[in-house]
């Protein structure tokens, strides 16, 4: 099985893995009174982010530039659509709203460039 975005496979030309962000509530102390409390307040849940570490790999220059534009063009559409891990984990409503690339394409046999793509699940205004 190969993962996808929207139905797209942007991440499988080569290894990449899959990391699910912080989750849980953020919880601090409560300051509210002015006096020093052992109380503490929840404000609401994390919004849900998945990163995706790899690395793409392409014949060409070419090839590798075609990819990256595949995956900036997903960035500028600010889709919301469901990730796809290789092992059939999904995660709905997600935005794919950044990447980083390595600081320099690789290049032997083949061509090839280390990424980081985080997933953002915003939460209803």
């Amino acid at each position: 099985m190969s993962s996808s975005f929207d139905g797209d496979d942007l991440f499988g030309s080569g290894p990449h893995r899959f990391q699910e962000g912080r989750g849980g509530w953020l919880v601090l102390p409560d300051e509210s009174s002015g006096v020093p409390s052992t109380r503490n307040l929840i404000f609401g849940e994390f919004e849900l982010r998945v990163f995706v570490f790899g690395r793409l790999l392409a014949a060409s220059d070419a090839a590798l530039w075609q990819q990256r534009d595949a995956i900036a063009t997903a960035i500028d559409d600010l889709a919301v659509a469901t990730l796809v891990d290789q092992n059939g984990k999904s995660w709905s409503d997600m935005t794919l709203v950044r990447v980083e690339w390595a600081e320099q394409v690789d290049r032997g046999r083949r061509v090839s460039i280390g990424y980081e793509a985080r997933f953002h699940r915003f939460s209803p205004p």
